[in-house]
């Protein structure tokens, strides 16, 4: 328990990466832990799609780019990205989809990775090229909307900001 506490406290979010593949063992096992995030009823409603592709990331990274109306990498050069797709048809999918990410990213901390959640997911693959990019990967875009994309990798030196003090009225006990 002590452990898990530390991992909370200490992991903050990567925005730079060094060129190092993530080994496949750390990567098997932060997926692993984003397997058992909690989801309502048990049902396992999202999916998870990993690309570790440098060519197909780089197209990836521009569409996230294009819907965000910057034309940097909001990938941050991470080597691996992981797409959660939430399931509209679960009792829960936005929920579900997010405590998916918060596992992958602890995970990747307890591994030794760096990790940050990429936001416009859903954007993404509402538009036609995202679509298509869905039905390839075998995910209805009917059904699933993305909801967020957690980059992995080893952070390069300044590509983590250290943690801002916690403010004061966080927590109200009523």
């Amino acid at each position: 328990m002590k452990e898990t506490l530390i991992d909370i406290k200490e992991r903050r979010s990567c925005r730079k990466y060094t060129a190092e593949p993530v080994s496949s063992s750390d990567l098997e096992k932060v997926l692993e832990a984003g397997t058992y995030a909690p989801t309502g009823h048990g049902s396992q409603s999202p999916r998870m799609v990993v690309v570790t592709d440098a060519m197909q990331l780089k197209k990836l990274a521009e569409l996230n780019g294009r819907v965000w109306g910057k034309p940097v990498d909001p990938f941050y050069g991470a080597p691996v990205a992981v797409f959660v797709m939430a399931d509209k048809k679960a009792p829960t999918p936005q929920q579900d989809a997010s405590l998916v990410m918060g596992n992958l990213m602890l995970a990747a901390h307890a591994v030794g990775l760096g990790s940050c959640w990429i936001n416009r997911g859903k954007e993404m693959f509402e538009l036609p090229e995202g679509r298509a990019i869905l039905e390839r990967w075998g995910i209805d875009p009917i059904r699933y909307e993305g909801l967020g994309i957690c980059i992995l990798g080893h952070a390069a030196e300044g590509g983590v900001a250290p943690a801002k003090p916690r403010k004061d009225d966080y927590i109200l006990f009523a």
